[in-house]
């Protein structure tokens, strides 16, 4: 999927919260793709292409991220992501699903699972946020720019020059390469087109909170689905130790794949160190 097939298929449902933008692709059960900051659905066009012969792949733009678009006083906090996710799937006629998430989509693709196990076929969690390990140190000047009502700027100056994007962004890609300006456009324009939109994105970094992820670990104690784990060992954000928490945590955990030469965005620029241990996990589900 290029940037014209990510624009050209998006389509949107209407919830409560808003107008809540997706893309999918592939035939089958569904697999729901739960991006991270400051991304969108398109970070997973790959794993997608990787997937699709065997799942119906559905990617969304989370609340105050991509291109869902939402009210100025929607509450955009982990907790309430989660529930947008359950309220998604209904909408879409969707009873099951297999579950993958990365950066801030994977702590709440946790909470997603730890208080709907019955809405499991099986959970993938890649680097995240994980329990009280977070937010990173790295990232706390990002949260203090988006109080203070400038991290929008910031953004802004990297979207003008994409050259010094790359630079920027290159603690999250193994290979920045792949950050064409195509592909920051995609990233970075949606956020920042309307002064809504920007306080939106402020809220979304305002809103972490380690609070959302300690409150579900009963429920992450008690999660037997199928749980598999990828953990890029690179990642300058999320140490291997909580891989590690959530392998020895979540009894349904089925393996842990440690990724070496990659970041936290691995599924972009290293995506068959993903796709090859997630076919093997959905290939092992029983789909009755």
């Amino acid at each position: 999927m290029d940037v014209r097939a990510f624009h050209r298929r998006r389509q949107f449902v209407e919830l409560p919260q808003g107008r809540i933008a997706y893309v999918e692709d592939g035939k089958g059960p569904v697999t729901l793709f739960v991006h991270g900051v400051p991304l969108n659905g398109f970070h997973w066009r790959h794993v997608i292409a990787g997937i699709a012969d065997m799942r119906r792949c559905i990617a969304l733009d989370l609340m105050g991220l991509g291109y869902t678009e939402i009210g100025a006083a929607q509450d955009v906090s982990f907790s309430a992501q989660a529930q947008m996710l359950r309220q998604f799937i209904d909408a879409l006629g969707i009873d099951r699903i297999d579950l993958v998430g990365n950066d801030s989509g994977g702590a709440i693709a946790q909470i997603f699972a730890a208080n709907n196990p019955q809405r499991l076929r099986s959970l993938t969690l890649t680097n995240c946020d994980v329990h009280d390990g977070w937010p990173p140190q790295a990232i706390l000047p990002m949260i203090q720019s988006a109080r203070e009502g400038t991290l929008a700027d910031y953004w802004q100056k990297l979207l003008d020059d994409p050259d010094t994007a790359r630079i920027r962004m290159a603690r999250s890609f193994a290979d920045p390469s792949v950050l064409t300006d195509d592909v920051i456009r995609v990233y970075l324009e949606p956020v920042l087109t309307s002064a809504q939109r920007r306080e939106s994105f402020h809220r979304y970094w305002l809103g972490f909170d380690p609070a959302h992820t300690v409150a579900i670990e009963a429920g992450l104690r008690a999660l037997r689905v199928p749980t598999l784990i990828v953990w890029a060992l690179d990642d300058l954000f999320f140490e291997l130790k909580w891989g590690h928490w959530l392998r020895d945590t979540i009894p349904g955990t089925v393996a842990l794949v440690e990724v070496p030469d990659a970041r936290l965005f691995f599924p972009e620029d290293r995506p068959r160190a993903l796709i090859e241990p997630l076919r093997r996990l959905l290939q092992s589900i029983p789909l009755t």
